[in-house]
């Protein structure tokens, strides 16, 4: 058989797993990647089946089995690969075969106090896809605040409360439910600024009690139990993938 043609080491370096392939090209600058023992450059091509390719003197490993995770995160686990302090993450709702070697990490953000549907994926290239803003993905979240807004403060956040001096997009707000305490919503958004539910809600006066992220675009959390995953069909992955 013959080998491969030569690919840019930053798209070979994602198609692994290690990073982003903007993660690679860091790398790349920092001269922290090698190609048969000399320091490669941004824009260097290899051949993985031909040449021996380090990243921070480590082998790059085999190119991975593409794999793409539905999680239920509870709440109280990080959405990180690791924690210095030992909280738990995410990779330790995995088994031990998908948390060793396989590459995989959280595909956007959820909150540590948050819970509900996260993506998990060992391809680079599909991590940048997915949190591009270009692919516009809407996430639906049920969201139980305390207290009971008023209408006009229902309107506001409708309207996108600006955060930070920057205007934030339109939400989907719909009331579910009441009760003397507090007050349950389902939000549709297209955006994710860092913690934007949790700091709209106080801002309005209406601190969030509990979140749970529901969907992610088409794909649905269902009844995947809390601290459950399971793996992605290829036509739940073409649907999340799919052109804009």
């Amino acid at each position: 058989m013959g080998s491969m043609p030569p690919e840019r080491l930053q798209k070979l370096m994602a198609a692994a797993g290690l990073c982003s392939r903007r993660q690679a090209e860091a790398l790349l600058r920092e001269g922290l990647v090698e190609v048969n023992g000399a320091v490669a450059q941004l824009g260097d091509r290899a051949d993985p089946e031909r040449d021996r390719i380090t990243v921070r003197g480590e082998p790059l490993a085999d190119r991975p089995e593409p794999l793409l995770l539905l999680l239920n995160k509870p709440a109280g686990v990080l959405c990180s690969c690791h924690d210095p302090e030992g909280r738990p993450t995410v990779l330790d709702l995995l088994p031990t075969e998908l948390r060793d070697g396989c590459g995989l990490h959280p595909v956007g953000r959820l909150d540590a106090e948050s819970r509900g549907a996260l993506l998990l994926s060992n391809q680079g290239d599909l991590t940048l896809r997915l949190t591009h803003p270009r692919y516009g993905h809407r996430k639906t979240y049920r969201v139980w605040v305390q207290g009971r807004p008023d209408a006009p403060t229902l309107r506001r956040w409708s309207a996108g409360v600006p955060l930070d001096g920057q205007a934030s997009q339109p939400v989907g707000l719909h009331v579910l439910r009441c009760t003397p305490q507090t007050t349950e919503l389902e939000l549709r958004m297209g955006e994710g600024r860092n913690r934007q539910i949790r700091r709209t809600a106080a801002l309005l006066g209406h601190p969030v009690r509990d979140l749970q992220r529901r969907s992610i675009g088409p794909l649905q959390l269902g009844d995947l139990p809390e601290g459950r995953w399971r793996r992605l069909d290829r036509q739940e992955w073409a649907a999340l993938t799919a052109p804009p």
